[in-house]
């Protein structure tokens, strides 16, 4: 089975942002997409503002872009329009990897075969996908760079994960985790950590596999944690929560587009990028998940590290590429956060000062989300040690 890759230029980027629609009375996840994208686009194909599973969900969605500036012009662009709309059904726009108290089973479903079928072969699996998302696209010339760069990616799983997680609610509970959305999302057959494959030779032998055993319709249904995307040309990081406001989107963009950067640049000097053991990456997602910023990630042969350390050495690292590309102020976010706290930790932080009013961390998670910053936490929160 031949797959067309449609190779894009260097380090071009696209960003996919998962809204929630919140009624700003009862702070639920309350359905609109449909009506509110009817009126956006009347012939219902509007270029940056999409359906998803949800009816409380909107996907926005930029064009083909060239730095993280303008990616987050044109989501800017976008939300403002639909953040109009909303507003006069009486809706907020906000996002985090989970709702922190809607009940999964209150949500009604979109009505588009695709989800039909979703629903249909995953069962409870699927309608448990109340998640939000935040996905980065970057730009990659041949199929085998991008096979090569999904492998060298899984080792910055950790890093992504903990940087983003927002998600440590589950229907009204806390559930001990910083990033719930991963764990729920990965327990469907084709989501989680990505296969390991040698070339893209290997990839199409994969999905033909796939599609011919019954497994998928399409190689769209595998959503991998990153994987490359040959309609785009790109390579996809898929890792990372829902993020409240937009300079935290732009900082997960400033970290993908510079890291695939290199990773372009290393192999064109001839150097071969290392695929990490995947028990090892396993491992790592997991304590991001479980311990966000606060994770010991492991690294080498039998070391560990805090996610901390590492994410402040990966920043230095990508310093020259994001002066270079025109991110270095979205790059500088990343110390912001680990100063401020996780979205995870700041959801918390609001819960416990409220004396657990899961009401006040989603006016907390709808101010974020309108300020555009994360909110600052008093006191900022002390690492584990």
């Amino acid at each position: 089975m031949q797959i067309p890759f449609n190779s894009s230029p260097r380090s071009s980027l696209g960003v996919e942002w998962e809204l929630q629609l919140v009624d700003r009375h009862t702070r639920q996840l309350t359905s609109g997409a449909t009506e509110i994208l009817a009126e956006l686009s009347p012939d219902g194909e509007h270029p940056a503002a999409k359906q998803e599973l949800l009816q409380s969900t909107i996907e926005i969605v930029t064009g083909v872009c060239q730095t993280v500036p303008e990616a987050m012009d044109d989501l800017s662009a976008t939300i403002e329009q639909v953040a109009v709309l909303a507003e006069q059904r009486g809706l907020g726009l906000m996002c985090a990897g989970t709702h922190p108290s809607t009940d999964w089973q209150s949500q009604q479903i979109s009505s588009n075969p695709r989800y039909d079928k979703l629903i249909e072969d995953g069962q409870w699996l699927a309608r448990l996908l109340q998640i939000f998302g935040v996905h980065v696209h970057v730009g990659v010339r041949s199929p085998d760079k991008a096979i090569a760069m999904v492998n060298a990616l899984t080792a910055y799983i950790p890093h992504f994960l903990a940087l983003s997680a927002s998600s440590p609610y589950w229907v009204g509970a806390d559930t001990g985790l910083a990033s719930a959305r991963s764990k729920v999302f990965e327990a469907l057959p084709t989501a989680g950590l990505p296969q390991q494959l040698k070339d893209w030779a290997q990839f199409e032998d994969y999905m033909e596999t796939l599609i011919k055993t019954g497994t998928i319709d399409s190689i769209k249904e595998v959503w991998w944690d990153v994987r490359p995307h040959p309609t785009y040309g790109t390579v996809e990081l898929r890792i990372c929560d829902g993020l409240p406001s937009l300079a935290e989107v732009g900082m997960v963009a400033a970290l993908s587009q510079c890291l695939v950067e290199g990773m372009d640049r290393q192999i064109d000097s001839g150097y071969t990028l290392p695929t990490p053991r995947r028990w090892v990456v396993q491992e790592n997602k997991w304590r991001a998940a479980r311990y966000g910023l606060d994770a010991q990630i492991i690294v080498g042969q039998d070391g560990l590290t805090p996610v901390r350390d590492a994410l402040r050495e990966l920043v230095q690292d990508m310093r020259p590429a994001a002066e270079r590309l025109g991110c270095h102020e979205h790059l500088d976010t990343v110390e912001e956060v680990l100063e401020t706290g996780a979205s995870y930790q700041r959801q918390r932080a609001v819960a416990a000062a409220s004396g657990g009013d899961l009401s006040a961390v989603v006016d907390s998670l709808l101010a974020e989300f309108d300020a555009g910053r994360p909110s600052r936490l008093t006191p900022a929160p002390v690492p584990a040690r």
